[in-house]
This record gives C-alpha cells, sequence and structure tokens, in this order.
C-alpha cells in the first residue's frame, strides 16, 4: 500500500455491504447482477446517472462468433493479429471461446438486437476483422440498447445503487485487504457529502480515460479515477502507452475539445471509403484490408495523408448509400453529422483520429483480480491482456461482460468460503523485478498544514442493505486509517485544459523522445504547482470537490501515460514513435508494468514475456516460466460447474428444504 490518499473530509456517513462495483457501463452492470444472483448484499456506485457512461455511446456493437461458419478461433486469430503481438493468449481464448454464451445471457436479460425477417442477429463487419460478427441494435445504437436492457435489470432486481456519486479511495483493513471505498455524492443521491460503503470486494468498472486529452470520443465522466484510485491503493497498472486513437471521429476544427461525435468502424464496413480532398483512397495499397485494417494501422495511414498534405482532417466518403440506408442503418451517426451542419447522404464526412480507447488499465488475472487482495477490475479500467498493443474493433463490450461474469463467480466463490481460508498475498514491496527503471522521485506530498481529516470510514449512518434470502453470511471488512497517510494536494481545476493540451501535443497520436520528454518536464511543473502549494511557495492548493479530485486524478494518469510511452522505445500497434519506427520483438515484446510507490516515484517493470505474470506473486517468478493457475481456463475454479453462482444457489436451497 502506498499510504497515498486524496484530500478530503473524512466520511460522515457509512453503509455495508458484501460488494461494491464501480460503474454502471456494461462491465459495472453485468457483474452487479450476478453477485446479485449469488446472493450477495450488492451496492453499485456511479459517477452520473446509471445509463451515463461510455457503454451507452458504444455504436458499433458487440463481436462473437455467431455466424454460420464463424469460430472462436478465427475469432482468436484476428484478436491476436489486431494486438500486435502483445496479447496474452490465454486471455484472448476466454474472451472468445466463453463470448458467445455471454452474448446471449445478454440477450435473455433484455437486449434486443438487430435481426432479419427471420429473427436471425444480423452481423456486420469492422476493421481487423476477417468475418461478419459483429451484432448491432438500433443500427448504430448498440451500446444504448444494452445500457437499457441492463438499467432496466438492474432496476427490477432492486440492486442498491448510489448515483452522482465519485469515488474518492479504497478503504483496506488492519491486513492491507480491500475494505470498500469513500465517494462523495453530489447532491442528487440518496446521500450528501463523502461517505464509505464497507465491503470485502470492491469491483472498478470506471471505464476509460479519455478526458486526458483534449478532444476525445469519451464522455465527460472519463476522467481516469479508477486508474488513479488503483495506484493510489498500491495496485499494478499495465499498458497505459497503449492509447486508441480512433481513426474516424468527426472533425469540428483544430481548437474542438471535449467530446468528439464518433462516426462507428461499421460505416466503413459496410463500404464506406477513406479519401483526401481530391477524393484519393489513400488507404488502397497500405493494407490487405483497406480501410478496414485494425485502428491503428488507419490511424496512422490517416496522419500520413494528412502530413503529406499540410490538411488537418481527411474525409469519409458514403454517399454512396444514399438516404434510405443512413435513415435505416446509422441514425445515430446521421443525426450527429446534420447538427453539425454536415450531410453524409450529399457529401463526404470530415474525419480525424481522437482519444478513444485505453487498452492498458489495471493489471489482473484472468478471474479480474488486481495485485491488492479483493480489489478487482473489468472492462476498460482494466488490463486483462486481451487488447495488447490495440484493441480489435468491437471486443471491449464483450471483454466487459465475459470478464464482469468471471469476477462475480470468483467473489462468490470466495465469500463463500469459510473465514479461515488464507487470503491471497498482493504483490509483495519488496518484489524484485527482472528489470526496474524508477522514474526521479518526486518530493513526498505529505504536509500537515494542508492535510485534512483522514477517511478512515469509521462514521456510519445506519444498517446497510439486507443480504438477499438464502444468501451466504456476511464478510465482515473493518477499515482502518493508514498510521501516516500521505494526503494529496489538490490541483487547481483550471488546470484541466493545460494538462489536456499537453497530452494532445506530447503524447498523442504521433510521439517521440523529444515530445515525450517536452510533455514530462510540462506535467512536471503541473505537478509542481500543487506541490508549490502544500509547501507554503505562494501558490494555493485547490480545496476538495469533484473538479478538484477529478483533475488530481487526470494529472496523475497523464504522468505515469507519458512515463510509459518514454519507457518504450519502439512504434507497436498504437503506440507511435516516429524515432523508434520499427517493431523491436527482442527488446520490447513484452509488458510495461507501472505502480506507485509511497513517495510518489514511479516504479516502472517490464514482464519476461507478452504473457502477463500473476497477480498474486512477485513478478521474477514470470522469468522461471511459474503461470498463475488463474491464467489457466482449464485449472480455474471459476470454470467449475460446482461454483457458479447458480449452482450454489441450488445447493442452499436444497439444504434449507
Amino acid at each position: 500500500m502506498t499510504g497515498i490518499r486524496l484530500h478530503a473530509p473524512a466520511p460522515g456517513w457509512a453503509i455495508d455491504a458484501d460488494v461494491v462495483v464501480v460503474g454502471s457501463g456494461v462491465a459495472g452492470l453485468t457483474a452487479a447482477l450476478r453477485c446479485t444472483a449469488a446472493g450477495l448484499r450488492t451496492v453499485v456506485v456511479t459517477k452520473a446517472r446509471l445509463d451515463d457512461g461510455s457503454t451507452r455511446w458504444a455504436q458499433g456493437g458487440i463481436a462473437a462468433a455467431l455466424g454460420e461458419g464463424d469460430t472462436p478461433e478465427q475469432h482468436m486469430e484476428d484478436t491476436l493479429v489486431a494486438g500486435a503481438g502483445l496479447c496474452d493468449e490465454e486471455a484472448v481464448r476466454v474472451l472468445v471461446t466463453e463470448g458467445p454464451d455471454a452474448v446471449r445471457r445478454l440477450i435473455a436479460t433484455g437486449a434486443r438486437f438487430d435481426t432479419d425477417a427471420a429473427g436471425t442477429i444480423e452481423l456486420t463487419r469492422e476493421g481487423g476483422h476477417h468475418r461478419r460478427r459483429i451484432a448491432h441494435a438500433g443500427g448504430d445504437a448498440t451500446g444504448a440498447e444494452i445500457s437499457r436492457a441492463l438499467v432496466d435489470a438492474v432496476r427490477e432486481r432492486a440492486v442498491r445503487t448510489i448515483e452522482n456519486a465519485l469515488v474518492l479511495d479504497l478503504l483496506t483493513d488492519a491486513h492491507g485487504r480491500t475494505a470498500g471505498v469513500t465517494l462523495h455524492v453530489m447532491g442528487e443521491g440518496q446521500h450528501d457529502g463523502v461517505g464509505a460503503v464497507h465491503a470485502p470486494a470492491v469491483v472498478l468498472a470506471t471505464g476509460g480515460m479519455g478526458q486526458v486529452f483534449s478532444a476525445t470520443t469519451n464522455p465527460a465522466v472519463s476522467t481516469g479515477d479508477g486508474v488513479a484510485l488503483a495506484l493510489r491503493a498500491g495496485a499494478e497498472v499495465s499498458d497505459l502507452e497503449f492509447v486508441q486513437f480512433h481513426p474516424t471521429v468527426l472533425f469540428l476544427g483544430p481548437e474542438a475539445e471535449g467530446q468528439q461525435p464518433l462516426v462507428s468502424e461499421a460505416v466503413r464496413g459496410e463500404g464506406a471509403h477513406l479519401v483526401d480532398a481530391d477524393g484519393v483512397r489513400f488507404m488502397v495499397g497500405q493494407h490487405e484490408l483497406a480501410e478496414l485494417a485494425p485502428r491503428d494501422i488507419v490511424a496512422k495511414g490517416i496522419m500520413r495523408r494528412m502530413r503529406e498534405q499540410g490538411a488537418d482532417h481527411m474525409y469519409l466518403d458514403a454517399r454512396h448509400f444514399g438516404a434510405e440506408m443512413w435513415e435505416s442503418r446509422f441514425p445515430t451517426i446521421l443525426a450527429a453529422c446534420r447538427t453539425h451542419g454536415f450531410d453524409p447522404v450529399t457529401e463526404p464526412i470530415p474525419v480525424a483520429p481522437a482519444a478513444h480507447y485505453a487498452s492498458g488499465g489495471v493489471r489482473t488475472d484472468l478471474r479480474g483480480r488486481t495485485t491488492v487482495p479483493g480489489l478487482y477490475a473489468c472492462g476498460e479500467v482494466a488490463c486483462t491482456g486481451v487488447h495488447g498493443a490495440n484493441r480489435l474493433a468491437s471486443n471491449s463490450l464483450l471483454e466487459g461482460l465475459v470478464f464482469a461474469e468471471r469476477i462475480a463467480d470468483d467473489i462468490a466463490t470466495t465469500l463463500a468460503a469459510p473465514e479461515t481460508t488464507a487470503p491471497e498475498t498482493a504483490v509483495p514491496e519488496t518484489a524484485v523485478p527482472e528489470t526496474a527503471v524508477p522514474e526521479t522521485a518526486a518530493p513526498d506530498m505529505t504536509d500537515p498544514a494542508t492535510a485534512g481529516p483522514h477517511p478512515d470510514g469509521s462514521a456510519s449512518a445506519g444498517p446497510g442493505p439486507t443480504t438477499a434470502p438464502g444468501g451466504p453470511e456476511p464478510r465482515t471488512a473493518t477499515p482502518v486509517p493508514h498510521p501516516a497517510p500521505r494526503v494529496l494536494p489538490l490541483l487547481d481545476p483550471a488546470a484541466r485544459p493545460r494538462v489536456q493540451r499537453v497530452m494532445t501535443h506530447g503524447a498523442g497520436v504521433l510521439r517521440s523522445a523529444d515530445s515525450l520528454a517536452k510533455a514530462a518536464e510540462q506535467l512536471d511543473a503541473i505537478h509542481g504547482d500543487a506541490l508549490g502549494g502544500a509547501g507554503g511557495s505562494g501558490h494555493k492548493t485547490a480545496e476538495p470537490g469533484v473538479e478538484s479530485w477529478e483533475t488530481t486524478n487526470v494529472l496523475c494518469v497523464a504522468r505515469v501515460l507519458v512515463a510509459a510511452a518514454r519507457h518504450r522505445e519502439e512504434t507497436r500497434g498504437c503506440h507511435w514513435r516516429e524515432d523508434r519506427p520499427d517493431w523491436d520483438d527482442a527488446a520490447w515484446r513484452r509488458h510495461l508494468v507501472v505502480r506507485l510507490r509511497p513517495d510518489r516515484s514511479l516504479d516502472v517493470r517490464t514482464t519476461a514475456t507478452h504473457d502477463f505474470p500473476p497477480t498474486d506473486r512477485p513478478l521474477s517468478h514470470s522469468a522461471a516460466g511459474t503461470r498463475d493457475p488463474a491464467r489457466d481456463p482449464a485449472r480455474d475454479p471459476a470454470r467449475d460447474p460446482a461454483h457458479h453462482p447458480a449452482a450454489q444457489a441450488a445447493a442452499r436451497r436444497e439444504q434449507q428444504a
């Protein structure tokens, strides 16, 4: 544990649960529903409303081998190719083999996908896929339909939710195990102000970090809060340098900032062409799939053409679709384009790459366990090893679905075990990595003058939610205050646009040693302003509040991303180093693992191979070829039918009878 916490008031209220799920996208709500079905007292905490996360913005669809002639093996091959040599093959195998049934369970939950007259699910293609395997809903409103179905199910099952709440930090018990979270409710939820949810299991499903950049397809809530929380809690993150820039985002001008309208890859899947101002299809000849090459290749092709012609955008031409197809197949995109003054029925759409998806995140095993006992992660906030250096289109919704189910199964199994079961051990602080490249140590940010009360979760607002009938006896989670918390001075919210511009110019689609060094220097200066305020140099530190907490998280994630990007001296997947234009498998076909030290310096490590090391033993063990049982589906207890929550519930009913 780092002992680092955000500067925040002590919790004024608390509730108890078996598991708290942070986030309400496909990953979070799937985990919550499955935990609830297992009889666990589950609380969902979400930053806005239940349906305001990234899932609802997904247009293209969800990839799975559902079509005639398609197989999980073919889906796996396309995923591995897109991942540019860094996918963990066991994780990908789990994704593609369990994916089809997970989608069917999603349909059983209430999600309605587009079907033909015979009732068969309609499938389309996207970049990197050699088959039509993308299921979609409402034409281009797949995420909105999935979100609707899951939110309806959560409300129908009366899962306890806390909306409009920003999670601050992880609580731990006397043994360093997870004991819940602190959070701040923003006025419209069940409680006001800072409070706590006490639980022995926490699932991070907070989504992405696109708001680290000036222009992104991510909603305003995607400020990297989950990654920042995990780093402060001592968890490891991996592959953060691999940020996918979606090739075709509606270009609204060079000064456009914030969330930008996405033009789904499915538009290209249905036959749209990328062209320059002269109408030339510049992707032809660059890849066998032309416009349907993996996203990193298409984004690079667009950027190259822009540089060659001195342009700030290219065009997507789908005029040949005609009005009827646009209105039936892509109504959301059509409306967005027309809102901004473009009509794709009669003119090419101006497009340019923008930050879209974080392939990396909090490092997990195949059951979603992080390196902090009791802390899980799934969805975009997690790094399971599935995506490698570049996510295959429409694998994100599937990953959230599959690994959320696995997490729920693992939590149900773990909490049903006797209390005497020895807890799994997090990676020791003294673990010796294969290589360690520490960043320059930052000054200690502890300052008694600015240190507010520590969020130890000691206050209580009465009883928490009741256990479902037949459910297991709840595990206790007793948070304890850290003896000497390092309280983070908060960044002035006015610094956020500055951080975003630094990241866009220095760590965007095109990177180099010089641009990354400059970005690191500028971020350090912003970081120094906060330190200066804490040290009494005349700067005033920001007061605790949502905007200052978010801005502090954005800076934390930005600094880690830049550190990883500087360290990886090659071009691979969506990490494009102009000064290192080639792959280097001998040196870099491996992952970077980053951890925050108590003094706020970064410990940057490399793994021995492209496979992830286990999360419950030192990284150095991986060099000897030791594999984590959780990364072997054949030996994964969560795959034992006897451990499935439904089977456990049936066993409990039989015992009661």
